[in-house]
């Protein structure tokens, strides 16, 4: 009964979503700000109905749910949702709640009809350690700062294009200046690249501890490594080679597709990066 009681819940929890992501659109097409708040309140909601299934989940198993791609796919989306809201509600930046959570919700869609809940040939069970607990929430964290200056970014060439275009509309106006977003999106990047360092260093122990025949050359390490140093990359631009504007947004766009393709594509690849 109960079971069945927490399906509905999570159903209902994803029809929420849906319908927040759609009220943003309909504010970010016609500066509806009704639409807005209602959104904002069924955003809310639904984190904090995230947040109680993370914990009972965490009740449950024993261990924080980052041990599988599913239970990562969670989170990640339960971090994007808290960082959007604590964001709009500290900077009051107009779409960027609505950028970040298209990319939640389809984090979301994935994990609930497409979890890749597969038998593993490395029981979760088997994987509990400090070490790599702290390996996985430092990837997931640093994933979600680089979402949000992708968000920030692609705001960046919205504003930019609309400005070279002459395109004096409302939108232009709820968009923040192209020095802000720009500024925004280097925290973020400056945010996440030594939390990705981190969860790097870490994993790269744990490995040394856990598995001795580990192969340096696994898909997933190298995958790790080329998404570290192309953040690096970007901030040595910024930094010592005083590189802005377009140039940069674009390098932060093409940067968060390796992201992605190291998130999802690569660690299918990998001979025992089974889990996230």
């Amino acid at each position: 009964m109960m079971d069945n009681f927490m399906t509905r819940l999570h159903e209902l929890t994803i029809v929420l979503y849906a319908l927040s992501v759609l009220l943003y659109f309909i504010d970010f097409l016609h500066h509806n700000r009704k639409a807005n708040r209602t959104a904002f309140w069924l955003l809310l909601f639904v984190w904090i109905l995230q947040s109680i299934f993370l914990f009972l989940y965490m009740l449950e198993a024993g261990r924080f749910p980052v041990l599988t791609l599913a239970e990562g796919l969670y989170f990640y989306t339960w971090v994007l949702i808290t960082f959007s809201l604590v964001i709009n509600r500290l900077m009051r930046v107009d779409f960027i709640v609505f950028f970040t959570n298209v990319i939640g919700f389809s984090m979301m869609v994935i994990h609930t009809f497409a979890p890749i809940q597969i038998d593993r040939t490395v029981p979760a069970e088997q994987l509990v350690s400090e070490l790599l607990l702290i390996h996985i929430t430092a990837a997931i964290l640093s994933y979600g700062a680089f979402s949000l200056s992708f968000v920030f970014s692609l705001l960046y060439l919205l504003q930019y294009n609309l400005l070279k275009r002459k395109k004096w509309g409302k939108r232009l106006w709820r968009i923040p200046d192209l020095m802000k977003l720009e500024q925004t999106s280097y925290i973020m990047n400056v945010t996440g690249t030594p939390m990705l360092l981190i969860g790097v260093i870490l994993g790269t122990q744990w490995a040394i501890l856990k598995i001795p025949d580990i192969s340096w050359l696994d898909p997933k390490i190298l995958g790790s490594i080329f998404t570290l140093v192309i953040y690096c990359v970007i901030l040595y631009m910024r930094i010592r080679k005083g590189i802005t504007g377009k140039t940069l947004a674009l390098w932060n766009v093409a940067a968060f597709l390796i992201v992605l393709i190291n998130f999802f594509l690569i660690g299918s690849f990998s001979s025992f990066h089974i889990w996230l």
